[in-house]
């Protein structure tokens, strides 16, 4: 999609982003994603943000919203949402810079090992799902499998391209929480198989480094698969 430039945003708009961070001496585009009208990172004389937004006639624009609200009660390694302008038809969010690169997901990676491990500690740090008004994996997901194989009680992520985890010295960190779902302890890691395979793995590998993370071993056999196909239609579908 088109991004708009941080100079081709409204001035109503960069002035209410500037009242909350101080005057922008360097704004850097953020090309990754595929919803947002504008991503940046902003730089100031306190420090850096991650900035991005979308015009009220985007269609997805909702997301932005959704993980707003879905940010205080996220674990405290995520980054956490510093402000939020609604102005001149544009709502933005500011969020803690995060410096890392995105792991590598090929058989071998060193980068592996910590996948794992945030994944489990996600599991456990967001069960009971902690956030009363989420959508339910038995309905994102109902005309793909039963709604017994997905349900659960863990906030899932559910979007976990390597584009959303940053590795960095302090660990690992995901972001982009916008659709996340109330489901299975095991969801994320699954759609993480499904992820390895498509980096080069065979699925005996990918489920074999699935089995380190402990939620993994919750899963009935039977849901597991059911879900795995499910994605894999849903997947045919939209291609």
């Amino acid at each position: 999609m088109s991004r708009r430039q941080w100079h081709e945003l409204p001035p109503a708009v960069r002035g209410e982003v500037q009242s909350q961070t101080g005057p922008i001496l360097r704004v850097t585009p953020v090309e990754a994603g595929s919803i947002s009208d504008f991503a940046a990172v902003l730089e100031t004389r306190d420090g850096r943000f991650f900035c991005k937004g979308a015009v009220e006639a985007n269609p997805m624009g909702w997301m932005h919203r959704n993980e707003a609200r879905i940010n205080p009660y996220l674990p405290a390694q995520m980054p956490r949402l510093q402000w939020q302008v609604e102005a001149d038809g544009w709502l933005l969010l500011g969020f803690e810079y995060v410096e890392g690169r995105h792991p590598d997901l090929s058989p071998g990676s060193p980068d592996l090992p910590a996948v794992a491990a945030t994944l489990g500690a996600m599991a456990v740090a967001l069960t009971p799902c902690p956030i009363s008004k989420v959508q339910a994996a038995t309905v994102r997901w109902a005309d793909w499998v039963t709604p017994e194989a997905v349900d659960g009680q863990t906030l899932v992520h559910t979007d976990v391209t390597p584009h959303n985890f940053l590795l960095h010295a302090g660990g690992m960190t995901v972001v982009d929480w916008s659709m996340p779902c109330r489901g299975a302890a095991w969801i994320d890691t699954a759609l993480m198989v499904v992820r390895l395979i498509r980096a080069g793995h065979s699925p005996d590998q990918a489920e074999a480094w699935a089995s380190q993370i402990p939620v993994w071993s919750t899963g009935r056999r039977e849901a597991v698969d059911a879900f795995a196909a499910g994605v894999a239609a849903l997947s045919r579908d939209r291609h």
